[in-house]
């Protein structure tokens, strides 16, 4: 055999093993092309193979997550039948995960791939709460290479391929710190965007908003802690992606006293300047309220209080009446927040708004979400790169804080 067609078969063959020893490196261009959904069931549509897949249920709000490894997204949004919306992201850089929140809770009943693994459908079976509940606590399911039956994810797949899996850590709960003792107030301080969610940018692309927005939420999370006034937490303090009703469930789960976001602003007009504060808008919480007095497992959803033993209609009214108590606590520290930021920090005409953002609807925790800045505008970002202005946002906001808490304790 001629020595140059030797060395070819064999730099075949190492490359076939190298192949076998890696397969996700294979499948790593395998993208998310489409989601097609039915009125009980879900497709996903891949532009390469796609081996396997797992998913898990989700609570507060219902939702289903889908983990591909081997695959990434792309810009797919879609909704219908059980689905009330679509949100993605990659979870690591080796696996995309899609979640499905859902309009009423349903389970995975089954998955399964086509012949040539292009395809994922999985089927959705309508459930009690309780038993939603119990889907949540099973955790992750796997499913591919053994005819779409589910498979143990710790047991060696057929051809001797194994997928490793982190179990789902939907709302790792993040520490506290701060001043000692539970009775203190619990100041919440989320950082906007994060992960594969920039966020706005600056009009030459070099700086990005998450990490703006992680600078700035550091710093007040420093000024609050050494206060000694307060017991502090942060939703993220790196570079990771949370849902947005995550963000909020988080604060709700510590139950916090109160739950700042930290945001920066952009507009095409680049000449737009100024901090501004949004809290929820009256309108838009009452679809949320209603959702939640939906629920059969009323339990601990607000403050601890059981509602499990009042009607839709009490406790609708209940959650209600809750929800605009919180929505006017939170105005009222917007008020007091923009008034001692305002000696050191720019405000728009308009600085107090009303959104009903996502992340501000906790219906039993004061929140607002603080615009520091336009990103877009070069003066502006100036300041938001600047440890100063940053010191004076924190000192702003800490002031505010300890004003808050003073009256709140004080019964005003």
């Amino acid at each position: 055999m001629p020595r140059s067609s030797l060395s070819q078969r064999l730099a075949l063959c190492l490359c076939a093993f190298l192949l076998l020893l890696a397969p996700s490196a294979a499948q790593a261009a395998a993208a998310i092309s489409g989601i097609e959904i039915g009125a009980s069931s879900v497709t996903l549509r891949f532009d390469q193979p796609v081996a396997t897949a797992s998913t898990f249920m989700l609570a507060a709000p219902q939702r289903i997550a889908v983990d591909l490894p081997g695959a990434r997204m792309g810009r797919i949004a879609a909704s219908g039948g059980l689905i009330a919306a679509t949100r993605h992201g990659q979870y690591d850089p080796h696996t995309a995960r899609v979640v499905f929140e859902l309009n009423k809770p349903a389970v995975v009943s089954d998955a399964s791939f086509s012949p040539d693994h292009l395809s994922l459908t999985l089927t959705l079976n309508p459930v009690s709460e309780n038993l939603f509940t119990r889907a949540v606590r099973k955790g992750r399911r796997l499913f591919g290479l053994d005819d779409a039956k589910p498979v143990d994810a710790r047991a060696p797949q057929r051809g001797g391929i194994t997928v490793p899996l982190d179990p789902p850590k939907p709302l790792t709960v993040p520490p506290v710190t701060g001043a000692r003792g539970t009775k203190r107030p619990l100041v919440v301080i989320d950082a906007g965007h994060g992960g594969h969610d920039p966020g706005s940018q600056s009009t030459d692309s070099s700086h990005k908003e998450k990490h703006v927005a992680l600078a700035i939420a550091r710093e007040i999370r420093d000024e609050l802690v050494a206060s000694g006034r307060v017991r502090v937490a942060m939703t993220r303090n790196d570079d990771r992606f949370l849902v947005l009703g995550e963000r909020r469930e988080i604060a709700r789960r510590l139950k916090a006293d109160l739950f700042i976001s930290v945001h920066a602003d952009s507009a095409v007009n680049t000449s737009a300047r100024g901090a501004s504060i949004y809290t929820l808008s009256e309108v838009a919480s009452d679809r949320v309220a209603a959702q939640l007095a939906a629920k059969e497992n009323r339990a601990d959803i607000l403050n601890g209080i059981d509602l499990g033993g009042e009607n839709n209609e009490v406790s609708s009214i209940l959650l209600d009446l809750a929800q605009r108590e919180t929505m006017n606590i939170s105005s009222q520290f917007a008020t007091i927040l923009q008034r001692e930021m305002s000696p050191t920090i720019r405000f728009k005409d308009d600085a107090h708004r009303f959104a009903g953002l996502i992340v501000l609807k906790a219906p039993d925790v004061p929140s607002i979400l603080l615009e520091t800045g336009y990103i877009s505008n070069n003066d502006d970002l100036a300041l938001l790169l600047s440890k100063d202005y940053r010191r004076n946002i924190a000192v702003g906001v800490r002031k505010a804080v300890e004003i808050h808490f003073a009256r709140r304790l004080a019964g005003e």
